[in-house]
């Protein structure tokens, strides 16, 4: 199962969906049009307001429909099974709460956002009336491309009616698999070498952020030329980068899996050639018991010899979400052909200061 990104941007719509959405100006209901128990086509629209709030939604005729209401729910709830296979990155972000939710994502075209200085200044008195320094905070506005994350799979005639007249569930084997594919697309934004440009925005990742923080890894990890101490030291001056650039923790330190079984090992420091310090402590441990370090994870898209300090702040990273995975029907060929998406609309967003501080750390040969 492939994924595509179609991308909506100030410049316009670049992709199928992209375009079919913004020429269309969709809301998600009417994707989802289903038969009812009189047998006609039937979709539910958002009438305006609390998206929360059930009463809020409308049933309405459609022109035509394909699946029942219960086989929209059994395709439905393979995602939220998929979704519950939290991957490293994203999840995070979630857990955080660093999710920043559009109002209206099938009409937002790009994000404007603003980075910005904190150079706010307070003042102390007796009286509290003499006024503070108005400082003006340095700001500059920047683009965020939105992207249509999205994968195709088919229910064709035979299997739709082999399952209703045998009384069996529907086949969602091919929707769990697309909607795996673009988490783990999703993930690939934060932890790969990968770039979207459009409309004067671009989507970074953790690795290629302009203002990220670098340091050079001298030796790999996995090399066995490097002692327990020496890595513990190299997590160390990750950690004084981030207080250099005034970013305070807590960190959570991302490592590829060719690390997992490094961490494992014992902590040994050798004093001498003759004298080492052993602990009980694995090398994960000793690392955790640095001040302000919450986690060291495995992440599997994160590249061979590459590790990363994030400080997970939303002045750092945060999630701009739209919907999630969603199941949508797709009209093609002239609405001749019926054919079946998974789609999201939400981007990782590396974020920095104006003039370029950023509570990233980015370990690489």
């Amino acid at each position: 199962m492939s994924v595509k990104v179609d991308l909506i941007s100030k410049e316009g719509a670049s992709g199928e969906a992209a375009t079919y959405i913004q020429n269309n100006k969709l809301q998600l209901g009417n994707m989802r049009p289903f038969i009812g128990e009189d047998g006609k086509a039937w979709m539910t629209v958002h009438t305006g307001g609390d998206k929360k709030d059930a009463k809020n939604y409308a049933t309405v005729q459609a022109n035509s429909a394909t699946l029942r209401r219960d086989e929209w729910k059994q395709l439905d709830e393979v995602l939220q099974l998929v979704n519950r296979e939290r991957l490293t990155g994203i999840g995070d972000l979630e857990a955080k709460g660093l999710v920043y939710n559009l109002a209206n994502p099938m009409g937002t075209t790009v994000l404007e956002y603003h980075e910005m200085d904190d150079v706010m200044s307070v003042e102390m008195s007796m009286d509290g009336v003499a006024r503070a320094k108005n400082d003006r905070p340095t700001y500059t506005t920047k683009y965020l491309p939105i992207p249509i994350i999205h994968g195709d799979y088919e229910i064709n005639a035979r299997e739709l009616a082999t399952s209703r007249n045998m009384g069996n569930g529907l086949d969602t084997t091919k929707a769990e698999m697309v909607a795996r594919r673009i988490n783990e697309y999703l993930e690939a934004m934060l932890f790969t070498d990968v770039t979207f440009k459009k409309g004067g925005g671009t989507v970074y990742s953790y690795l290629n952020q302009p203002d990220r923080n670098l340091q050079t890894l001298s030796v790999n990890w996995d090399a066995g030329a490097k002692t327990a101490a020496e890595i513990l030291a190299e997590v160390k001056a990750m950690k004084q980068k981030m207080i250099n650039d005034k970013f305070f923790g807590p960190y959570t330190v991302y490592i590829p899996t060719a690390y997992e079984t490094v961490m494992d090992g014992d902590y040994i420091n050798t004093i001498s050639s003759t004298q080492t310090n052993g602990t009980s402590d694995t090398i994960r441990e000793r690392i955790l018991k640095l001040d302000g370090i919450e986690a060291v994870k495995v992440v599997d898209t994160l590249p061979d010899d590459n590790v990363l300090m994030v400080q997970l702040t939303s002045d750092v990273v945060r999630l701009v979400k739209g919907f999630g995975l969603q199941n949508v029907e797709w009209k093609s060929e002239g609405n001749m052909v019926t054919n079946y998406k998974v789609m999201t609309i939400q981007v990782p967003q590396i974020r920095s200061s104006a003039s370029g501080q950023c509570g990233i750390v980015h370990l690489s040969a």
